[in-house]
Formats: structure tokens, sequence, C-alpha cells
């Protein structure tokens, strides 16, 4: 065998009718006898930041015990399998969410605050202000090597325009993610939305062109299968059966997608309730989404996600868990059992549902070695007790970063009203985005890489 430099770009797409289909790193993308990190093709690092609202109820989330061998308090347990790849971070704030004069509006100010620590205008007009979010600070960086700078993805319709929180615009509960102090992201919840954005049709943006394809019932590989043919034989095996798996996990999104929007003609709702491609259960339209997630990553399209489980202040039911009761609702417990009870099943499911996108993660080769390695997944919510609003020792665990050496497996409690901007801000700069600040930081984190 005659070993050469050549090797396949990394930006290698599969093109066909318009459609443009990125791939993900191949050992083809390698040239021969270098190491991955000395090539173009080396892993990059990623940042992830999932979101849940109302808080967590404490008892069913933080170890007693700080630092390694702690025992996983029931809401958290299906992450006890990447023990070895999370940290449980207590004692951090966000002082931004606190009223500071303002009064009522703890959800509002919990949503605007999480990502960029600063204390959002109280108004309920156009006249919003909060702060630039950590995901943005980094997709600013990131965009120079991607096709996108960033994606924002979530599970709940957001609410209309006006007042949502006490006097607080509902662009505040909506969004995680600021572009600029006045410009929130909004988060899209669509799995076909998604799907087209990263997947679809690479030359136009033309609607008529879209559904002309997809009137014709076709897959979006259908239109690449011939590059596919093309591309096959001058890959190894191993090669050869990643793209394989790639490829099926296109497949089944799009069948998924299909099934889900069948469903949706078939019960007559208003469209802003119930847009085309939303499955009807919280688990599935989670599933779609997490590994629309991974894809994202996966292909290079996009370093930076942000992931909303459901709007701040949210009253979603969860019926399939046998909660009908509102969400928001039960965190008002007042020392009740039976809505505690009810809270912690809500948090578990949360977990779970998150627990799915960290093992598909885990399980998805990347370079030397996975997604969640290469990547740091920040998961929680900046509420800490629903039933007071509190805002200090929030909920948080990071998973993964591997690659730029964040040690794992242990519990870490910093001294009370650290700003969790500081976490942030560690983040950053592992993850190479020059920061100086952000938001109320003071400093960045310290024992994130030790043991």
């Amino acid at each position: 065998m005659i070993l050469t430099q050549k090797a396949l770009a990394r930006r290698t797409f599969l093109r066909g009718a318009g459609v443009a289909l990125a791939l993900p790193l191949l050992d083809a993308m390698v040239p021969a006898l270098k190491a991955t990190s000395l090539t173009a093709a080396r892993p990059v690092t990623r940042l992830g930041f999932v979101y849940v609202p109302n808080g967590i109820i404490q008892k069913g989330w933080l170890p007693s015990k700080v630092g390694t061998g702690f025992e996983f308090a029931s809401t958290i347990q299906p992450l006890e399998p990447f023990r070895d790849k999370m940290l449980v971070l207590s004692n951090l704030m966000q002082n931004g969410g606190r009223a500071l004069g303002d009064g009522a509006g703890d959800h509002a100010r919990a949503g605007a605050t999480w990502l960029t620590g600063v204390h959002p205008k109280r108004t309920g007009g156009a006249d919003i202000r909060a702060g630039i979010s950590a995901d943005q600070v980094a997709a600013r960086e990131f965009s120079k090597q991607t096709q996108f700078g960033s994606l924002e993805i979530g599970l709940e319709e957001p609410n209309l325009a006006g007042d949502c929180d006490s006097g607080y615009s509902c662009a505040y509960t909506n969004t995680i993610s600021w572009r600029t102090p006045t410009t929130p992201n909004p988060m899209e919840v669509n799995p076909r939305a998604v799907f087209e954005r990263l997947f679809g049709d690479g030359e136009t943006t033309d609607p008529k062109a879209r559904l002309k394809m997809m009137s014709e019932e076709r897959s979006l590989l259908d239109f690449v299968r011939g590059d596919v043919a093309r591309l096959q034989p001058t890959l190894g095996s191993r090669d050869k059966s990643k793209l394989d798996e790639y490829l099926e996990g296109i497949r089944d999104i799009e069948r998924r997608i299909q099934k889900a929007e069948q469903q949706s003609t078939m019960v007559q709702v208003p469209l802003i309730d119930r847009p085309s491609g939303i499955p009807d259960e919280f688990e599935e339209h989670a599933k779609l989404m997490s590994d629309l997630m991974v894809m994202a990553y996966q292909t290079d399209m996009t370093r930076v996600v942000s992931f909303m489980m459901a709007r701040e202040g949210s009253n979603r039911s969860y019926r399939s868990i046998g909660v009908p009761d509102g969400h928001h609702s039960v965190t008002h417990h007042q020392n009740d059992p039976e809505k505690i009870a009810k809270t912690m099943k809500i948090d578990a499911l949360h977990v779970k549902t998150f627990s799915y996108l960290v093992s598909k993660m885990d399980s998805t080769p990347d370079g030397d070695g996975t997604l969640l390695d290469h990547t740091m997944l920040l998961f929680g919510s900046s509420i800490s007790d629903g039933n007071a609003h509190t805002h200090h020792d929030l909920p948080l665990v990071l998973l993964g970063g591997k690659s730029v050496g964040i040690h794992g497996g242990r519990h870490i409690r910093y001294a009370p009203e650290t700003p969790m901007n500081n976490l942030l801000l560690t983040m950053l700069d592992k993850a190479g985005i020059p920061a100086e600040t952000l938001g109320d930081a003071t400093g960045e984190l310290d024992q994130l890489s030790g043991v």
C-alpha cells in the first residue's frame, strides 16, 4: 500500500440537486502518518448550554459529599453512568437574577441572566435590555470557521409578545441567548425547521422550491445518492462504517419528523399551538432535538448550541409521568409533600431526557475521542428553589471537556456567592475564546482541571 499526504478536506460536502450535506470527521480527512492534532481535521472544542426552568428540588439533586466518591441523589441518578466525565458544581449564583429593587419577576430575570449575568431592564415593551450571553461571545469567534455561529433550540412554544412576568417582557422568559444587549435569539422548537437549516437546500431559501422537494416525498439522501456512491470506494472500512451510521441517523430523523407531521395533520388545533413537525410527546420531541444537536456538532455546522427544555416560568404539564399539574404551579409547593413529589418527578424527567443527549454524544466518535470529550456541556437552571425564587447555589452540572483538561468525577463546592459567570468565563477561556469579563464575573474558576 502506498501512503500519501492527500486527504479529504474537513469541510467536504455531499451534493446533489441543490442539497449540500456536510460530513462528520472521517479518517480520510487526516493525512497519513500525521497526528490528527497536527492537521486541519483535528477535533474542535464545542460548547453546549441546556436549560431547565423553575429550579430543581435540592434534596433530589445535590450530593451530600464533596469531592470524589459521592452518592447520586434520586433526581441526578440518570447521569451516574457518566460520573467520570461530569462535575457537580455548587454554591454558584446569578446576582442579576435577584430583584435589586425591581420587585417580583424572578422567572424573567432567571432566563435573562443565566448566560449573561446582567440584570435585565424591567419593561413589558420593546425597550428590552439584558447583556450579551456567553454562547454568543463564543459564536462570534466560532462563526469564522463554521456555517452557523450558533444554534438555539427549545421544546416549548414561546409566549406572545408583551408582559410575561410582573412587568417583564416575554423576551426574557423565551430565550437564554442574547446576540446583543437588546437582541434576544429566538429558540426554534420545530425539528423540521432545524433539520432544513442544517441539512436542507444549500442553493436556495425559496419556500416554493423547498415545498416542491417536500411534496415529492423524497429523502434528503436521495438527492446526494450519486455523490455517496462516488465517495464510498475511496474510503477505508472504518470510514464506510462511520458514513453508513451517519446517513442512517439522518434517515431516522427524517422518518421521525415525517411521522410527527402526519400526526399533527390528524389533530385540528391552532397552528400556533402545534406547528408541523413537532411530536406530541415531550420525550420524543426532546430526542429529536438532541439528535439534531449531535449532528450539528458532528458535521461542524456549528460549535455552540443553546437548548431550552422549556421556557422560564413554564407551566407545562407532564402527563406521561403522571403529573397533569402545571410545572410552575407545583414548584410553589409551600412544603406540601405531594407537590414536592410531583416537582421531583418533573426534575427527574428533565435529567433523564438530558442523559439521552449525553449518552448520544459519548457514543459518537470524534477524532481521538468522542463528541462529549470535545464538548463542554452545561446543564442547569438559574433558579435554585422554585418555591422561594432563590438565585444562589444554582443546580449545575458540567459534562465532557476532557480534551481541554477538565477532570470529572467530583462534586466541587465553591465559596458561597461565587458568580456563575466565573464558570462561563472559564469555559470560554478553555474553548480558546478571548473574553476578559462577562456580567459580574470576578475571575476564572479554579479546580475544574485539578484532582
